[in-house]
């Protein structure tokens, strides 16, 4: 098989050469560096003998080692590919000689994996706006229900406006994801940082706006609201936890459970330090406009309180932090999922 190939499958397994992943019906299987490099050169040469020596050549590229070590990573690579040497269905041994990759393999050669390369950072960017909604929606319920007065417009007015906060910020992190990703590729520390910049950047015009477009309204001093270290600390966490989900041998759910995880123990950590939360931001508009239909004394009961004290805050703060990183978490391994299955 050509050396331009991009991406392997067979069966239900996918190869991605370039990104060094294997993934079975989308989801990710862990192999270790030389044992991955061992399996991409016997898919690359499907039907052909790798004997012992091109192994030791290619895979060790001539580092002394063992017999043993070869048969480790055989033995290794049909474990994740719950493939059996009596009876293989991909791997066959071929006595005193060496391996030979059995299955059928199809590939996207060159041309198409080209188109592909100028994707994923796109896709990243909508992956994570999307996120940002999800987010934004589980948010505005949860705000409309118990932070104001009860009434249909004060619910919808609050499920509007934040969700489209959340798909702003969801934006900001991932356009910032996409550009370092563009830079250092998607499983690069590189995409923290530029989350973490999205995130800021978007966070800080935001406060901006909101802050003197108040004040030109009404007249009032500028409030204490959300920000740009807010925007920061949210997209260090959210991108973080993509990170995490693309690098550690994850399954869907506990990849989304690591976010939640990440993201409450970030917005946490920044609401202790002195950061405001989506919610602070609300009990300030409350007190600055005492008619309007927001009344968020519903919340602190949730959290054991009888006012919006720290536990109410730290626990919304947090809350808010775990909605958002899981949420950006499960659109971008969902859309990794479909990319991977070749869908659209």
């Amino acid at each position: 098989m050509a050396d331009t190939t991009r991406i392997l499958r067979f069966h239900q397994f996918t190869l991605d050469l370039a990104e060094r992943r294997l993934l079975r019906a989308g989801e990710e299987v862990a192999l270790g560096s030389r044992y991955f490099d061992a399996l991409a050169l016997l898919v690359r040469h499907a039907g052909e003998l790798i004997s012992k020596d091109r192994f030791m050549e290619e895979v060790w590229q001539g580092i002394p080692v063992t017999d043993e070590a070869l048969t480790q990573a055989i033995r290794t690579l049909r474990r994740a590919l719950q493939d059996d040497a009596a009876r293989p269905r991909f791997i066959e041994t071929v006595p005193r000689h060496g391996y030979r990759f059995v299955a059928e393999v199809g590939a996207h050669v060159a041309a198409e994996a080209s188109q592909e390369a100028h994707s994923p950072s796109s896709r990243i960017a909508g992956a994570t706006t999307l996120g940002g909604m999800m987010a934004g929606i589980a948010g505005g319920i949860f705000y409309g229900v118990f932070a104001t007065d009860g009434g249909a417009g004060g619910f919808v007015t609050i499920l509007l406006l934040t969700i489209a906060l959340a798909v702003l910020g969801g934006a900001g992190i991932g356009t910032g994801m996409a550009l370092a990703s563009l830079w250092k590729g998607e499983r690069n520390w590189a995409i923290v940082a530029g989350g973490g910049a999205g995130g800021a950047l978007v966070g800080g015009l935001g406060s901006a706006l909101a802050l003197f477009g108040l004040q030109a309204l009404t007249g009032a001093s500028p409030l204490p609201v959300t920000g740009m270290f807010e925007g920061f600390v949210l997209g260090l966490a959210a991108a973080l936890s993509i990170l995490l989900a693309r690098t550690l041998p994850l399954g869907r759910a506990s990849a989304v459970l690591v976010a939640a995880l990440v993201g409450a123990l970030a917005t946490g950590l920044a609401t202790f330090l002195g950061g405001r939360s989506y919610a602070l931001t609300l009990l300030m508009l409350e007190r600055a406009f005492p008619h309007s239909r927001l009344d968020m004394a519903g919340v602190a009961p949730l959290f054991g309180e009888d006012g919006f004290f720290m536990v109410t805050q730290l626990g919304t703060a947090m809350l808010e932090g775990a909605v958002f990183a899981a949420s950006i978490t499960f659109t971008n391994l969902m859309w990794r999922r479909r990319r991977s299955q070749g869908e659209p």
